[in-house]
């Protein structure tokens, strides 16, 4: 039992499964700003700047408890240009890039998410999967 605990609470894990959840967040965020590419006076958001910094920094620290404690946050993206007259500042080939880049990065963090549940269940079963 021991080992199923430090394996759900090694750092490595916690800050994976923290930057999955980052990323479906993110991935929530350019979904939105896809969907109102259309739409006049729409704002695109994205993670919060100063949330991705704590991020960072926390995950650097190796702390798990401060790393489960963080929550990812949205907000307008007051930097992005309106390049548009209606006021709309979506550029969609950048959405798309940014949602591309979004969903090869959660590939990426399920891989190793589940890499560490495959050894698990090989020390269970004592045979590799």
């Amino acid at each position: 039992m021991e080992l199923v605990a430090s394996l759900f609470n090694s750092d490595n894990y916690t800050a994976v499964k923290k930057m999955m959840d980052v990323s479906a967040m993110r991935h929530a965020a350019i979904a939105s700003n896809i969907a109102n590419v259309s739409t006049p006076g729409y704002k695109r958001v994205d993670l919060s700047r100063s949330f991705e910094e704590e991020l960072r920094s926390t995950i650097a620290s190796r702390e798990s408890s401060s790393i489960s404690s963080l929550e990812p946050r949205t907000e307008l993206d007051d930097l992005a240009p309106s390049l548009r007259a209606d006021g709309n500042n979506v550029q969609i080939d950048s959405e798309l890039l940014a949602m591309s880049k979004n969903s090869m990065n959660f590939g990426a963090l399920t891989e190793f998410a589940s890499g560490s549940l495959k050894q698990l269940r090989h020390a269970i079963i004592g045979r590799p999967v």
